[in-house]
């Protein structure tokens, strides 16, 4: 729980709103990178984004990073919580943090596997939130990121030639045991990478678990939310990590509940991807390499926690859908053809 006291004291030396009024808290969610709270001061209702105090403290230079980006998205066209004052001193609240706008919506994991009326019965205003999902990214791309001052924020030159080395090396330190798929799909990717990579702000870890959505129809983002993963980079992987699961056939009413959102009745992935072209202006030829490298890449991912579930049945889980990402990496490798 995070001191109000203290934080109080330096909301009211930073001058913001409520200055010396009593301050309204509580505890949204949070896990092993992050911690959430809600809070109300006179005119100001924002949310904290915090380290826990087990964390880390690399999380502090990440959650400074977050503000970056947030701070860089005012006056923009992406849909983002609003950033309001970001704190660095750590003997306020032990941690760096942030305090950003509260978003008025609501999210996708936040509904039981089963989207909110309208959506769950309107079909169509249901396919709205997928075209709404990926329009976020396909702004998100095209965000003037220099003259916002991200230059720094990654290093997009070299960006896919670091891609194979940098995820292999990380599962060398995690590896408890072969995946087959992986080399096929590895060596696959160092001879494909694409040639007219036009550099952007990405998300990194982009889906319908990391976006809020406004109430009522039709569907519209309210904010793409937790950047820890936020870099210049390819945007269109961004757009590959949103399809790559992304069901064949969505008029299958078996989806329903199959997975943690209910895709039945989405637009096709060939629909979604030419209306990320439409919206981003940027070609989509290639999309095969990046959907082949995000399998790649989660798959990388998710042995990581795997390796450390030691009894976890939600980590555990992770073990069989590492094998399927890896197969159907190589697989696609294997039956893609495009040149250089």
């Amino acid at each position: 729980m995070i001191d109000i006291e203290r934080l109080a004291g330096w909301m009211d030396a930073e001058g913001m709103p409520g200055q010396g009024e009593p301050m309204q808290h509580r505890y949204l969610s949070g896990g092993s990178q992050n911690e959430i709270y809600e809070i109300r001061r006179g005119d100001l209702h924002g949310a904290i984004r915090i380290p826990p105090p087990t964390a880390p403290d690399s999380r502090d230079a990440g959650i400074l990073r977050e503000w970056r980006i947030i701070e860089a998205l005012g006056s923009t066209d992406v849909p983002h919580a609003p950033a309001i004052r970001a704190c660095t001193d750590k003997s306020v609240l032990g941690r760096a943090f942030y305090i950003m706008g509260f978003v008025d919506g609501w999210s996708p994991m936040a509904t039981g596997r089963r989207w909110p009326e309208p959506f769950h019965s309107d079909l169509q205003a249901r396919s709205g939130l997928a075209y709404q999902l990926v329009e976020g990214i396909a702004l998100l791309g095209n965000v003037d990121w220099r003259a916002k001052g991200l230059a720094d924020l990654g290093r997009p030159d070299g960006f896919h030639d670091r891609q194979v080395d940098r995820w292999t090396a990380f599962l060398e330190r995690i590896k408890g045991r072969d995946l087959p798929g992986f080399d096929e799909a590895a060596g696959w990717l160092r001879e494909h990478r694409p040639i007219d990579f036009v550099p952007g702000l990405m998300h990194g870890d982009y889906q319908f678990a990391n976006v809020m959505f406004k109430d009522g129809t039709p569907a519209r983002l309210a904010a793409i939310i937790d950047w820890e993963m936020g870099t210049i980079g390819d945007p269109k992987l961004d757009l590959a990590w949103v399809v790559q699961s992304w069901p064949t056939d969505t008029n299958d009413p078996s989806l329903s509940g199959a997975g943690y959102v209910d895709l039945y009745a989405m637009p096709s992935r060939d629909r979604l991807v030419q209306y990320y072209a439409d919206v981003s202006g940027r070609q989509v030829d290639d999309l095969d390499y990046y959907v082949i490298l995000a399998k790649w890449k989660l798959g990388v991912v998710l042995e990581q926690g795997y390796q450390r579930a030691g009894g976890d049945e939600k980590l555990e889980a992770f073990g069989p859908i590492v094998s399927d990402l890896m197969r159907e990496a190589a697989e696609m490798a294997e039956s893609t053809d495009y040149g250089r």
